[in-house]
């Protein structure tokens, strides 16, 4: 018999609860001469707070990660023998969103930091500011850029750097995808090479910023793939070469990633293959007008205008190593704040969307690096004085390492 390398391995799958609780009883004596009351000492491992951080980092994965509403989520509890009123649980992650507010600060900074950013708005309701009373109204048209505009958004922004680190943040309010991103751009370090903005082609996603800052701004080809999608209905042979050439840069695309090419190596490798389609596609997007073939105010029309007009935008990535094709990264990301809508409709207040904002940054973060957010968030609440002090220690991707440095480290579950 000879023993292998590699042993044989039997994985056991168990289901639990989201919450589970102890009930400890102790005794308690009472002295029959002066009346006062003894208790007898709990167990090392009961602490001093009621709610473990891993209760918290459950909540928090199941409200912002999952998008389950506080009553959903307050009915699976109870039926499991576990009851905690959901006004309970908004309180927790609300008092544990205060102890690590210093991380989403460092976040932000370092996230002003990248080389690539996309950014995109989704519609949301806060019903504090829904309902605020026309004294309020005044007060935030007085103090806002925005002074007559009344919608409400969640921003989604990755930064990404060379690195390979991502960095994705959430911002509820009344301003657009363009100011939240020039909040971020006011966090950026001096000398820094001009940062590439991908998303689609609204100017409400540009940034405006008191100084000034090149931003090489490329727009997203599959913002303009889906206009042509949509008439292809009606247009299904001259949409036909529109859609065949979009699929023949992306795979082009799929290629260089596959291959693992440097930025530089990848723009050559667009010049060389995709530059080619997008100048035949570019030739045939004006031969309809030129040739009076096409109404420029029917759907095909507008759908050729749309990218005729951004053209330089849309083919940044033949002139810009690293600049992206498509804004689908945020696009992704969006899906959690969009699925948060659809199950919880709203924010009551303000402090609650800014808690959902902290949350859903740092929960997408995790997963964009390969990281444990359930573990990530424990931690952070077992050293919230340290991180305090140093926050840029406890980032998803040294976090481990600072632990490893303190002596504190954890099995991974």
């Amino acid at each position: 018999m000879y023993l292998q390398k590699d042993p044989g391995l039997r994985i056991r799958v168990v289901g639990q609860a989201p919450m589970a609780a102890r009930v400890y009883e102790l005794e308690r004596l009472r002295c029959h001469l002066c009346g006062e009351v003894y208790e007898a000492e709990a167990p090392p491992e009961v602490g001093e707070e009621k709610y473990d951080a891993s209760a918290a980092a459950m909540i928090a994965l199941w409200k912002y990660g999952s998008g389950v509403p506080w009553d959903r989520l307050e009915r699976l509890e109870a039926s499991l023998g576990i009851p905690l009123p959901a006004s309970t649980q908004c309180e927790i992650v609300a008092e544990r969103a205060e102890v690590i507010r210093p991380v989403f600060e460092e976040l932000i900074r370092q996230a002003a930091q990248g080389e690539v950013f996309y950014n995109d708005d989704t519609r949301r309701k806060i019903l504090a500011l829904a309902r605020a009373s026309p004294q309020r109204l005044e007060e935030e048209k007085a103090s806002s850029s925005s002074q007559e505009r009344t919608g409400l958004f969640t921003t989604g922004i990755v930064s990404t750097t060379q690195q390979e680190r991502r960095i994705a943040l959430f911002f509820t309010g009344r301003k657009h995808a363009g100011e939240n991103l020039a909040r971020v751009f006011i966090e950026r370090a001096k000398g820094l090479a001009p940062p590439i903005q991908m998303s689609d082609a609204l100017s409400r996603n540009a940034p405006k910023l008191d100084e000034k800052l090149e931003i090489l701004w490329g727009n997203c080809n599959a913002h303009a793939r889906r206009r042509f999608v949509e008439v292809t209905p009606n247009f299904p042979e001259e949409c036909r070469f529109v859609l065949e050439s979009f699929r023949d840069v992306s795979g082009y695309e799929s290629e260089a990633k596959r291959r693992g090419l440097s930025p530089e190596a990848r723009l050559r490798f667009h010049q060389e293959h995709s530059q080619r389609v997008m100048e035949a596609l570019h030739a045939w997007f004006e031969a309809p007008f030129a040739e009076r073939k096409v109404e420029p105010n029917s759907g095909l029309g507008e759908a050729i205008t749309y990218c005729l007009r951004h053209w330089e935008r849309l083919t940044l990535f033949l002139r810009q190593a690293g600049a992206p094709l498509d804004s689908n990264l945020v696009e992704r990301a969006l899906k959690k704040a969009i699925l948060h809508r659809k199950n919880s409709l709203f924010y009551k207040t303000e402090n609650g969307a800014e808690v959902g904002d902290l949350f859903m940054s740092l929960i997408p973060t995790c997963e964009l690096n390969g990281v444990n957010p359930f573990d990530y968030l424990i931690e952070l609440q077992k050293h919230a004085e340290e991180l305090a002090k140093h926050p840029a220690a406890w980032m998803p991707w040294n976090y481990r390492q600072t632990l490893q440095q303190t002596g504190t480290s954890q099995p991974s579950t």
